[in-house]
């Protein structure tokens, strides 16, 4: 077999076999592939697609690739959830807890943030002490004792899929719809869940910013996770604001304690809530969704969900007297707010760009070797559709200096429309479901 008429068949239209992808994956792995010709293929595919076939095919390939992880000694089953990345969200950070408090073992290996969407290892990584990197043992052991456990993701797992996505990302093929399929079930597959809630994010903060095309990658995901006997559900939701009040990573861990203690804002509450309702659904915990929406609900307010927060952060070596303490995370030293330029109300955020803003203030990566500023972000005190006065405060930004301050200040009000009238027709958090 030869790479090179792997490439041309993709090239044309043609389909791979199973025995072709298999080696085509080996090639990738061992490094017996020059990355031009990998680069080439990946480039065919982003013109030419893949079959449904073909896309499962290949992530189990990319699979198999690496470890994989073995939960069955964990009372079953065990679900795992994956956004597909936005800003300020912070569901896994409030919804871990919670889904654990409801009898359902959460085990997730999370990556770090790169680009403008945050990842959940750098979020925790700003409560000092606290361990990402744990061992397959200590992993089953911790989420067999407290129901929870969350590991940075393994250099063994998927180790075709760390090769291909740089490749990728170095070659302008990031967006193609089956690539980004088989990249994250491949992992999830791996993980060793027993069913999965994909939480596909639609609108200008997100990577799918069609919904047409969000819908086509929920529905492949959906197929890929079924089709390998996993029970497994889309959500499609809304990023066309940033995800609850806070953005970068401390900031985010003291709003989901927060959240956790009651103290719940509207859009991050009912994400979770439909996020939640469906993990404890295929869990087989409840049969509708008003029974998951009104059990989490009773797990939240009754603070259990907090309890299980702290005995997570206490296992994994982290501070717990932050739950009571919110104080003790890192803070920015300088904090300036952004005044509204007028009367009105928030018209709309271009949630990329308030993204970016909080990566250039040092919570972000823009290459993976880039050092995290835990401290660094904004909070926004005015949400689309609030009303708004002349000199008001919009956003309030945590800074190192006060040169990025006044930088970033510039930035947010280029990010943020104040119109007279609020929004006739306000961007849904909740798009629909793929089942």
């Amino acid at each position: 077999m030869q790479m090179l008429g792997l490439i041309r068949k993709k090239r044309d239209g043609g389909e791979h076999s199973p025995g072709e992808l298999a080696w085509l994956v080996q090639g990738i792995t061992s490094g017996r592939l020059p990355d031009y010709q990998v680069a080439a293929w990946c480039m065919a595919v982003y013109f030419q697609g893949m079959s449904p076939r073909e896309v499962k095919s290949f992530t189990l390939e990319m699979a198999a690739s690496g470890e994989q992880l073995d939960l069955s000694a964990l009372p079953q089953p065990v679900i795992d959830k994956h956004s597909s990345g936005g800003v300020g969200d912070k569901t896994t950070l409030v919804l871990a807890p919670l889904i654990a408090a409801a009898g359902v073992p959460v085990c997730k290996m999370s990556g770090r943030g790169l680009g403008h969407t945050g990842g959940t290892i750098d979020k925790l990584e700003s409560i000092t002490g606290f361990r990402v990197e744990l061992s397959r043992e200590e992993f089953i052991r911790q989420a067999r004792a407290i129901g929870i456990a969350l590991t940075a993701q393994s250099e063994e797992l998927c180790p075709a899929d760390k090769i291909l996505y740089a490749l990728r990302d170095a070659t302008g093929t990031v967006e193609s719809i089956p690539l980004i399929a088989a990249s994250i079930m491949s992992k999830k597959l791996a993980g060793g869940a027993g069913g999965f809630v994909l939480d596909v994010k639609v609108g200008n903060g997100a990577f799918m910013k069609d919904l047409e095309e969000a819908e086509v990658l929920a529905q492949l995901m959906v197929a890929i996770g079924k089709g390998t006997g996993k029970e497994t559900v889309a959500v499609l939701t809304g990023m066309d604001q940033p995800l609850g009040r806070a953005a970068g990573n401390a900031l985010e861990v003291r709003e989901a304690i927060a959240f956790l203690r009651g103290e719940t804002t509207p859009d991050l509450l009912e994400v979770s809530l439909a996020l939640g309702t469906q993990m404890l659904k295929l869990a087989g915990v409840v049969a509708s969704q008003e029974e998951g929406r009104e059990k989490l609900r009773r797990l939240l307010f009754s603070g259990r969900g907090l309890e299980v927060f702290a005995q997570w952060v206490a296992a994994q070596g982290g501070d717990p007297r932050v739950v009571d303490k919110p104080e003790l995370l890192p803070a920015a030293p300088v904090v300036r707010p952004v005044f509204s330029p007028g009367k009105g109300f928030v018209g709309g955020m271009a949630a990329d760009l308030l993204g970016q803003v909080v990566t250039d203030l040092g919570a972000g990566r823009k290459r993976k070797e880039d050092i995290i500023d835990p401290a660094v972000g904004l909070v926004f005190r005015k949400k689309p559709g609030e009303p708004v006065e002349p000199g008001e405060p919009l956003v309030e930004i945590h800074a190192r200096t006060e040169k990025q301050a006044t930088e970033a200040g510039r930035a947010v009000l280029q990010a943020i429309k104040v119109t007279p009238e609020p929004p006739s027709f306000p961007k849904p958090l909740i798009y629909g479901y793929v089942v």
